[in-house]
């Protein structure tokens, strides 16, 4: 890919009854010191039964180069994320979720990194962080655990949808988001990007802010959506990911996680009080189940 001339850029944000995290996420953008004219802000409202499309038009009213859709007909992030790409006139999308916050020079940074490496598929830094008033040792585990970007890249070749930024050409190339998955639609968009054989890149140095996930409930409710999103992969691309049979089957799926292999996935395990660790080992284990429950759950429909 050649060096860009045109630098204007759509930023689109999937919602679904968040009115509190769509505002802390409009608060931030607004604030960005890229031009405005240079760049559009898309609300796309999953069809929510609450005062989120308030918020959102109530920004849009506000401020140019914010507008506010509707995904009506598929209730599912990606296809929120697929009509914020139909409507984006930017040549770069970028893709935030509602509830994160981000520095003023955000999006400056992210251009900057995508145009120095010519990218075409990029990955932000993810820092997570607990409120004092909501930290638990739920909200710890999910700190330690979560969002290790460039792992994902790397190894996995896929980036979050929290955090992905996307040259335009590649949606007019390899197709946009796979709206009928519950999950793992970034994972599987990654590969169809790799395949086509561009090149991915982790921007560590552009940095996004994630609140953590403070209770079990929210710990579970991830944890099954994640588990059927793996069968669905499965069921839609069997060449790829191999037969939702064999998953099931399978006696490591009814497992627990190996104790000593939570050092690999949990940040200072080794330092943490023993006390912890036994916490972090049982809250591991119900996230396990719950990621087991999910697949048989979406078998059995």
């Amino acid at each position: 890919m050649g060096t860009r001339t045109d630098t204007r850029v759509s930023v689109v944000i999937p919602v679904y009854n968040d009115p509190a995290g769509l505002r802390t996420t409009l608060d931030a953008l607004v604030d960005q010191r890229y031009p405005a004219a240079d760049h559009e802000i898309l609300v796309v409202d999953n069809n929510s039964t609450d005062g989120t499309h308030a918020v959102a038009t109530e920004f849009s009213d506000s401020y140019d180069h914010i507008e506010t859709l509707v995904e009506a007909d598929v209730q599912s992030s990606y296809a929120a994320r697929n009509t914020g790409i139909g409507h984006a006139d930017g040549s770069i999308i970028a893709f935030v979720d509602a509830d994160m916050t981000v520095p003023a020079d955000w999006l400056t940074d992210a251009v900057a990194a995508f145009e120095r490496t010519e990218a075409a598929y990029m990955g932000c830094n993810v820092e997570l962080y607990t409120p004092a008033e909501e930290a638990s040792l739920p909200a710890k585990f999910n700190r330690l655990s979560g969002f290790p970007i460039e792992q994902y890249i790397e190894q996995r070749q896929f980036a979050p949808t929290c955090c992905l930024v996307v040259d335009r050409s590649v949606f007019d190339d390899v197709g946009r988001f796979d709206e009928t998955l519950i999950s793992s639609g970034d994972r599987e968009f990654g590969h169809r990007v790799a395949d086509a054989g561009y090149s991915q890149h982790y921007a560590s140095d552009v940095t996004m802010y994630h609140p953590t996930r403070t209770s079990l409930d929210e710990l579970v409710d991830k944890a099954v959506r994640i588990g059927r999103g793996t069968y669905q992969l499965r069921t839609r691309y069997p060449e790829r990911y191999g037969s939702p049979r064999d998953l099931l089957l399978n006696p490591v799926t009814y497992l627990p996680p190996i104790p000593w292999r939570l050092d690999e996935a949990i940040q200072d395990w080794t330092t943490l009080p023993l006390s912890e660790r036994v916490g972090f080992y049982a809250l591991a284990t119900v996230a396990s189940y719950s990621r087991t429950y999910g697949k048989v759950r979406e078998a059995l429909q």
